[in-house]
């Protein structure tokens, strides 16, 4: 049977708060608190099974790639919406509108290099990647596969990881 066609993401989470050794530690993990509707919409409706992404430390310096993961669930409602002991709790939220959606995600492999931002900013085949443009912030983000494969090659990887 064919594979179908896998897109590319790219992750962030700060490392105070959920670090890629914590993702190694717990096999897998929900990708909640994402309020951010452009965010949330390609977690309900493009993120796949079987998709890539690049696991990054944000608001550290320096900011950086450490690992590849997988998506492991599609998106579901992020139950920390309803809760109204979460920080993400979200009054609008209810089950029969949720609003807001997650994902679950397991490590693959760390890069056997950290990748910084900056190093990626260096990198001329990286230009247009969203997470180098002016402005972007979103803490989940595509990423083409050429770029996906350069940022793991960077990492000391032979390329995007089966």
């Amino acid at each position: 049977m064919a594979r179908r066609h896998m897109n590319y993401w790219l992750m962030k989470s700060e490392p105070l708060v959920y670090p890629w050794k914590n993702l190694v530690e717990d096999k897998k993990t929900h990708w909640d608190g994402v309020r951010n509707y452009q965010a949330r919409n390609m977690m309900r409706d493009d993120m796949k099974l079987g998709d890539r992404v690049l696991f990054y430390h944000s608001n550290f310096k320096p900011p950086h790639v450490v690992g590849v993961a997988e998506i492991c669930k599609e998106g579901h409602p992020d139950y920390t919406a309803q809760d109204p002991s979460s920080n993400y709790y979200d009054e609008k939220a209810t089950p029969e509108n949720p609003r807001w959606m997650m994902v679950e995600i397991k490590p693959v492999i760390p890069m056997e290099r950290l990748i910084s931002l900056q190093e990626m900013r260096d990198n001329p085949a990286l230009e247009g990647m969203k997470l180098l443009m002016k402005g972007s912030r979103l803490s989940v983000q595509p990423v083409t596969e050429k770029h996906f494969e350069i940022v793991c090659q960077m990492g000391g990887l032979k390329g995007i990881p089966e």
